[in-house]
């Protein structure tokens, strides 16, 4: 719903109320905000389940990432969410200074969205199915395919197409990943592993986001596309050589 309230929210108030470029949008964002804001406060949760203490501490972080399970499974977390918001953030100022209108890349950031999050009904169940690596790779390889789509052409269409990809693909990349960290945990680490890998996921995403737009002002639209497409690649080659000669579930020990 998100993905397309907030396009076409934008859509129905660009420039219409105050004279000054996107004020509208913004003020209409701020009016989402604040009914977000009241339905939270009518909000009230159930109470959390009861934690068994144990006094069990586990290992301590700096061992735990140096497993090459749980590094991979954060190092595809993170490309894959850093690399969509670095070209998600562009992509309306791409579209923009192609000639298309707010509107439009509104619209291109809407299906980018449901993209994103539409497929989480049924990411998890294929990975119960297939596993979390396949399902972490084949995210990696929309990633890519949304790098190609863009550098095909700057039409509308590509920008549509490559957007979809990319939401596509960080679906399945991000919580591929996740789901592979979480695999590699112990009980007792999970709560500071999840913490550590959220913090080196976030700030990553923070600095691909705010660099953005001072990317595309210094090196260009295709330039980012460039940079997404081999290091997708190097990140999928990683994860698949971790899964050579990994043994397989009930396979019998040598």
């Amino acid at each position: 719903f998100a993905g397309i309230i907030g396009p076409q929210t934008v859509i129905a108030t660009q420039d219409r109320f105050i004279d000054v470029p996107y004020a509208s949008g913004y003020l209409a964002q701020a009016v989402l905000c604040l009914v977000v804001i009241l339905v939270l406060c009518l909000y009230r949760p159930a109470p959390p389940p009861p934690v068994e203490e144990t006094k069990v501490k586990g290992r301590p972080l700096h061992v735990i990432f140096r497993e090459p399970k749980v590094a991979i499974a954060v190092l595809v977390a993170v490309t894959s969410y850093a690399m969509m918001s670095l070209m998600m953030t562009a992509a309306p100022l791409a579209m923009i200074a192609c000639g298309f209108g707010t509107g439009q890349a509104a619209l291109g950031i809407q299906w980018h969205v449901i993209a994103m999050f539409g497929p989480s009904f049924f990411t998890g169940r294929l990975i119960q199915r297939f596993g979390a690596e396949p399902i972490a790779g084949i995210g990696l390889c929309l990633l890519v395919l949304a790098g190609i789509t863009a550098l095909l052409g700057i039409t509308l269409a590509h920008f549509y197409i490559a957007l979809i990809f990319l939401g596509l693909g960080w679906n399945f990349g991000f919580i591929g990943g996740t789901t592979m960290l979480a695999n590699a945990q112990r009980p007792e680490e999970r709560a500071k592993v999840q913490a550590a890998n959220d913090f080196i996921v976030f700030v990553s995403v923070a600095i691909a986001s705010l660099s953005s737009g001072a990317l595309f002002s210094l090196v260009g639209w295709a330039a980012i596309n460039w940079a997404l497409i081999p290091l997708a690649v190097i990140v999928f080659g990683l994860l698949i050589a971790s899964q050579v000669g990994r043994p397989q579930p009930g396979a019998s020990a040598a």
